[in-house]
């Protein structure tokens, strides 16, 4: 078969449908983790390597730099990405989709992020503050000793929705619309604006160009991802679609961040809390908008209920590209 069937609809939501169910039944193993990386790993890497060689000189060097790094790193990704969908499909379909999603299956991060931020709420009930500072500090960048028990649960609660964003359903997303190559792809942008996309004297200019691609490309994704989790809070307990609905209308765009407020916002809502708000980084406090106008109080309860809403909104996801797939079988038998 041709490898350029490979990268379009409808054989990319089979593979994006095979490699969500892969990724959340096992993850990425440990196992293969220590004895290869993964391909974030790899992609840090490049970038981490072309940050220090490139990234030197006045801002408009720098910001030139920036710009050509990207470009390098997204054409090594996307080639290799490419090469695989070449490799993988001259084995034939039903073989060629089952090693795609496999590879793709590293691309999202459903069971670690879940694993992450339900060890907050746990390591806090256990160990106390010591506890809950360690284990937010492993998923957020905020100073961990600034953080009393409700500012711990909120920043996991914060992670997780924005993490459930641009970790798991825009890759899915670009990965729905362009197979491996798409989500090796988006993966290498959003890699980069984590490592580069800082307003530091280092790397702003040099990351300029990896920050604004990195918004660019999260639009359609969190505004999925707010519509998914008010889906969910339609069917939870406790939970309110109208408050998560009301709550992105009248705050997402108050975020400093132009897609990070459309889940929160939805999380902050659908669960009665307040979100985001001023914090500290390093030592820098950033005054941002709060999401939702519930109370800030949170609680590991509130982790917990947050990572319920989570669950039922990665399993929408699940159904929504299946329910595409289907659909486009029948239009395109």
């Amino acid at each position: 078969m041709s490898w350029t069937a490979l990268t379009h609809p409808p054989d990319t939501l089979i593979v994006l449908v095979l490699a969500l169910a892969i990724e959340a039944a096992a993850g990425y193993p440990d196992r293969l983790y220590r004895a290869l990386g993964h391909p974030v790993t790899w992609i840090g890497a490049l970038i981490g390597a072309l940050d220090r060689h490139w990234n030197r000189g006045g801002p408009a060097r720098r910001r030139l730099a920036g710009v050509t790094g990207l470009i390098v790193l997204l054409a090594i990704v996307g080639g290799l990405a490419l090469a695989l969908t070449a490799l993988a499909g001259a084995a034939g379909l039903l073989p060629a989709l089952l090693v795609l999603a496999l590879l793709a299956a590293s691309l999202p991060a459903q069971r670690s992020l879940y694993t992450h931020v339900a060890r907050v709420a746990v390591d806090l009930r256990r160990d106390g503050l010591a506890g809950g500072r360690l284990a937010v500090s492993m998923i957020v960048g905020r100073d961990p000793e600034s953080l009393d028990e409700a500012g711990i649960c909120r920043a996991a609660i914060e992670s997780l929705s924005e993490n459930f964003s641009d970790g798991i359903v825009a890759p899915a997303f670009w990965m729905g619309v362009g197979g491996l190559p798409g989500g090796a792809l988006y993966k290498a942008i959003n890699t980069a604006d984590s490592m580069i996309g800082h307003r530091t004297p280092r790397h702003e200019a040099y990351g300029w160009a990896a920050a604004r691609l990195d918004d660019l490309v999260n639009l359609p994704a969190s505004r999925l991802t707010a519509l998914l989790l008010i889906a969910a809070a339609a069917i939870h307990p406790g939970a309110s679609p109208g408050n998560a609905w009301r709550a992105v209308r009248r705050d997402a765009g108050r975020h400093r961040s132009p897609n990070a407020g459309w889940p929160e916002a939805a999380m902050a809502g659908a669960l009665g809390l307040r979100l985001a708000g001023p914090r500290t980084y390093g030592a820098t406090r950033v005054e941002d908008g709060w999401m939702g106008d519930g109370r800030a109080e949170a609680t590991p309860a509130d982790v917990e209920r947050a990572l319920a809403l989570y669950r039922t909104a990665c399993g929408f996801l699940f159904g929504l590209a299946l329910l595409i797939l289907v659909l486009l079988k029948v239009a395109v038998p």
